[in-house]
């Protein structure tokens, strides 16, 4: 996810298009955002900000949305939100990153860490 002021948005899609050869489609049910799949499990979104500095952060996806928070909290993750229907995060130094719930169907598992 990269995570842009709403005056550089437009100038940041066409570079990441560009710099990945993927076509970022503008999402009109969530207009913030443009997305495309860069590789069969990598997807790019390009996420205007309504405030704050430039930046990149991760989603983690995940089927049981409170057993992974509960697990990234004893490695020293702290919420800071719950957005919507998932939740950001800091890591240990501070960087924000996203748990977002998915439908266990919805995941290709190739290549996945899964815990139990």
């Amino acid at each position: 996810m990269v995570d842009v002021p709403a005056a550089d948005r437009a100038a940041e899609v066409a570079f990441w298009q560009g710099a990945t050869g993927t076509q970022l489609t503008h999402y009109t049910r969530f207009p913030e955002y443009h997305g495309g799949s860069v590789t069969g499990t990598l997807a790019l979104l390009v996420q205007e900000l309504g405030d704050g500095p430039a930046r990149i952060h991760v989603d983690i996806h995940t089927d049981d949305l409170d057993a992974e928070v509960a697990r990234l909290e004893a490695l020293g993750a702290r919420r800071t939100d719950a957005t919507g229907h998932w939740v950001v995060m800091r890591d240990p130094a501070g960087l924000t990153f996203c748990v977002v719930p998915e439908p266990a169907d919805s995941f290709d598992r190739t290549g996945a860490q899964c815990w139990d």
